[in-house]
C-alpha cells in the first residue's frame, strides 16, 4: 500500500499530477484545487490511496489526511467509485461532507457528476455517525454565495486557508474577474490562488 508520496512535481495538469519520487514518476489523480496549487519543479506531499483493479493500479492523492479519510469512506458506499468520490472532494471540503451527512442533506452529493439521487441518499445514510461536523462558524464570517464561488471556497479551505481569509479573497477576486472567469471554477480558483500568493499552499516545499 502506498499511503503517501513526497517528491518533485514533474507535471500538473487536468485532473492529475506526476511526482518524481526517487527517480520514479508517479501519476496521481487528484482534485483541481491541488493541481492548481502544484507547480512544476516544486516539491509536493500528498496522502494517497492505491486502488487496485484486475486491469489497473491507480493512485488518488489529496492535500490533507482528512480528504483521504473521507475519500476512503465514500468509496466504501455502494455505487460510489473512486472517480465519483474524487468528484465529491473536488467541490466540497471534508467538513462540508460531514455537515451534509449530519443534516441528511443529499443535495450536496447529487450535484456531482455520476452520482444519482439514490446513491446520494445512500451516502448520507451510510456515512451517518462516521464523520464529525465542525463547530458552528462565527456569524461574522463572510458568506460567499453562488455555486462557483462556493466550490472555490471549499477548495481553498480544503487546502488549509481559513474560512474568513478564503471567503474574502474569493469575493474580491470574483468582483474584479471577467464574466467568463467568474463563471468557471478552475479559472476563479486560479485567480484567487494568485491573489492569496504561493507561500501558504498546502503540500508545497517550505
Amino acid at each position: 500500500m502506498i499511503s503517501s508520496l513526497r517528491g518533485r512535481v514533474l507535471a500538473a495538469a487536468g485532473s492529475s499530477i506526476v511526482l518524481d519520487v526517487g527517480g520514479v514518476g508517479y501519476q496521481v489523480n487528484t482534485t483541481p484545487a491541488l493541481v492548481l496549487a502544484c507547480r512544476e519543479g516544486d516539491e509536493a506531499h500528498v496522502h494517497t490511496a492505491l486502488i487496485v483493479r484486475e486491469d489497473s493500479m491507480t493512485l488518488f492523492g489529496f492535500a490533507t489526511r482528512d480528504e483521504l479519510d473521507v475519500f476512503e469512506l465514500l468509496i466504501g458506499v455502494t455505487g460510489v467509485g473512486p472517480k465519483s468520490a474524487l468528484g465529491v472532494l473536488s467541490v466540497v471540503s471534508p467538513d462540508q461532507v460531514a455537515e451534509a451527512v449530519q443534516r441528511d442533506d443529499d443535495a450536496v452529493f447529487r450535484k456531482v457528476s455520476g452520482i444519482g439521487p439514490k446513491t446520494a441518499k445512500l451516502i448520507t445514510v451510510s456515512l451517518a455517525g462516521k464523520l464529525h461536523a465542525p463547530a458552528a462558524r462565527p456569524a461574522a464570517a463572510p458568506v460567499v454565495t453562488g455555486t462557483v464561488t462556493e466550490s472555490v471556497l471549499a477548495a481553498l479551505t480544503g487546502l488549509g486557508w481559513s474560512e474568513r481569509v478564503a471567503a474574502e479573497a474569493v469575493e474580491e477576486t470574483a468582483a474584479t474577474a471577467s464574466e467568463s472567469d467568474a463563471a468557471s471554477v478552475p479559472a476563479l480558483l486560479r485567480l484567487t490562488l494568485a491573489r492569496l500568493g504561493p507561500a501558504q499552499h498546502v503540500g508545497r516545499a517550505r
